[in-house]
């Protein structure tokens, strides 16, 4: 930014921006990376199972639901830390993330106790299950991806 000769000797120029996004921690970034592809391959898995009915479809998706449990736990985790770590102010879209990590979670975890059960008896339930819980995976990585506002001043 140039000053005009005039202003160059008294002038200060301060730079703000309260809405500043920012993103998250690189830890907390990898451990929301396990839970959107792991559940959407439960339900590609499903789908596969429900095109042709090889059981070992239903064991993949039973495996890969347990994966992205863990990891979606631990991202799930890591914001509830995170909320209670900062300040009221912009504390709106966290409460969603958390909410929708908490529900991802839910569901998937109902997902794995319906994988549960016998090969034959996942169907339709856990295709719907499968379904949902990607979908919600979508939205909290998109929520998690795009950043929070810090409120701070750069």
């Amino acid at each position: 930014m140039r000053l005009s000769p005039q202003a160059q000797g008294d002038a200060v120029v301060t730079l703000s921006r309260p809405g500043v996004l920012r993103p998250l921690h690189p830890v907390h970034a990898i451990l929301l990376a396990f839970p959107l592809p792991l559940f959407a391959g439960a339900l590609i898995s499903d789908f596969a199972y429900w095109a042709t009915f090889h059981i070992q479809w239903a064991n993949f998706s039973s495996w890969l639901i347990a994966g992205g449990l863990v990891g979606g736990g631990f991202a799930m985790l890591w914001a509830l830390i995170n909320l209670f770590r900062r300040g009221p102010a912009h504390k709106g879209r966290m409460i969603v993330y958390f909410v929708v990590l908490l529900v991802m979670w839910g569901l998937g975890f109902v997902n794995a106790l319906v994988h549960a059960k016998d090969a034959w008896a996942t169907m339709p339930e856990g295709l719907y299950l499968s379904a949902i819980t990607t979908l919600l995976a979508v939205v909290a990585a998109w929520i998690g991806y795009s950043g929070f506002h810090a409120g701070e001043v750069r």
